[in-house]
């Protein structure tokens, strides 16, 4: 079975509108190059019993999801923290976590022509970027070398955290699909076939909706209305979308079934999901 795919984007940035999510198309776009799908996106302000919350359902799901933002070292970062308490386990500093982040303030003294002083407040205090739940294992950070990190929860779930920057976590993304996923990608190819109705009205076509979902187990049918679109104009796309091999069967029947009804037909839409 292919596990669903979930997103949880932690920050009062983003709530507030200080700063612009650009993980959610993002991480769509990461999925569907490999034939998968997101099926869910939380956003969490830096609330601990908030994050712990999401954590918790998110580990007990059976889901694989990707958690942005929030494993810093400052105090408004809590999102290790809360894994920890979402798993019941203590926090520990990761061996090959520490020796990475040792690496980058070794990088950085050099770049600033300074000697490494490991025991300074601020280079000992930057180690708290590498202390994560007990069994954690880490993702590598190929801009920084400050790495995130993966979990698995007692109820099949696995979150894979990474840091808030796009630049970041993006690629920490790619990596963890590519090395914790592989197994799902293009298992199920998906598509979605739909065409633009004008003057239809949402309520009249909600039977021919559950008819065709009955009829045909496995796909979804969908309406998106529109009232001021630049092209059509006041218009519905009707389509239905689920595992390609089904789609063929399923569109027939709910385009014959417009025709017959005399519905003001306009383009049709294939898109592989």
């Amino acid at each position: 079975m292919i596990p669903s795919f979930g997103l949880i984007i932690v920050g009062d940035e983003i709530l507030s509108g200080k700063r612009a999510d650009k993980h959610l198309p993002k991480v769509i776009e990461l999925l569907a190059a490999r034939g998968l799908a997101l099926a869910y996106a939380d956003y969490v302000g830096d609330d601990r019993p908030r994050i712990t919350a999401a954590l918790q359902r998110a580990f007990a799901s059976g889901d694989v999801v990707f958690s942005c933002g929030g494993i810093g070292a400052t105090p408004d970062d809590h999102t290790r923290q809360c894994a920890a308490a979402a798993l019941q386990r203590p926090l520990a500093l990761h061996p090959e976590a520490a020796a990475l982040i040792r690496e980058r303030m070794q990088d950085v003294a050099r770049e600033q022509g300074e000697a490494f002083d490991p025991d300074r407040s601020d280079n000992v205090h930057r180690l708290n970027m590498g202390v994560f739940p007990e069994g954690a294992r880490i993702i590598p950070n190929p801009y920084n070398k400050i790495p995130g990190f993966s979990c698995d929860g007692p109820g099949g779930g696995t979150v894979h955290f990474m840091p808030g920057f796009p630049v970041m976590a993006w690629p920490m993304v790619e990596w963890a699909l590519d090395h914790y996923c592989a197994q799902w990608f293009n298992r199920q190819p998906q598509t979605e076939h739909s065409i633009v109705l004008y003057g239809a009205m949402e309520a009249a076509l909600t039977p021919l909706m559950e008819c065709i979902e009955t009829a045909h187990p496995g796909i979804k049918v969908f309406s998106l209305p529109s009232v001021d679109h630049p092209v059509h104009g006041r218009h519905v796309e009707l389509g239905v979308k689920g595992p390609t091999a089904l789609i063929p069967a399923a569109w027939r029947e709910l385009y014959q079934i417009l025709h017959q009804y005399g519905a003001n037909m306009g383009p049709e839409m294939v898109r592989n999901i």
